[in-house]
C-alpha cells in the first residue's frame, strides 16, 4: 500500500518578532533512535534517527547532506510505539530540508513525502 501525505489547507503566515520564533508542526514527533541507511544520488550513508513523525525525520550522521537532496530509507518501527503486536517495516521517500553540524555529528531534517508499509 502506497501513501502520499494529504494536502494541508493553507494558512496565512504567522508574524514573529525577531525575539520570538514559532514553529508550526503537522505531526507529533516521537524521540526514537533507530539505525537507518540513507540512499542518496551519491550513494548510501549510515545514520540513526533522533526523532520521527508522520511527516518527517531528524537524522544524525557523519556527513553533511545537501538541502533539497532526495533520499530513500527504511525504518523498522517498534510495535510498542505503534501499538501493534509486531514491529513494522516502512519504506520512505523524502528530501532533506535542513542540515547543520551539531557537536561532532551532522543533523539532517527530512520530509517524508511518500511511504509504503512492507508486507511481513
Amino acid at each position: 500500500m502506497t501513501s502520499s501525505k494529504p494536502e494541508l489547507a493553507t494558512q496565512p503566515p504567522i508574524a514573529a518578532s525577531a525575539s520570538s520564533h514559532q514553529e508550526v508542526r503537522c505531526a507529533v514527533r516521537f524521540p526514537l533512535i533507530l539505525p537507518v541507511v540513507l540512499s542518496t544520488s551519491k550513494g548510501e550513508l549510515a545514520a540513526r534517527t533522533r526523532n520521527v513523525s508522520a511527516s518527517g525525520v531528524l537524522f544524525e550522521l557523519d556527513q553533511r547532506l545537501s538541502v533539497g537532496a532526495g533520499i530513500r530509507f527504511s525504518l523498522r518501527m517498534p510495535g510498542a510505539v505503534l501499538g501493534t503486536p509486531n514491529d513494522v517495516l516502512v519504506h520512505c521517500t523524502g528530501r532533506v530540508v535542513r542540515c547543520c553540524l551539531s557537536q561532532h555529528l551532522h543533523t539532517a531534517a527530512a520530509t517524508i513525502d511518500e511511504y509504503e508499509f512492507a508486507e511481513q
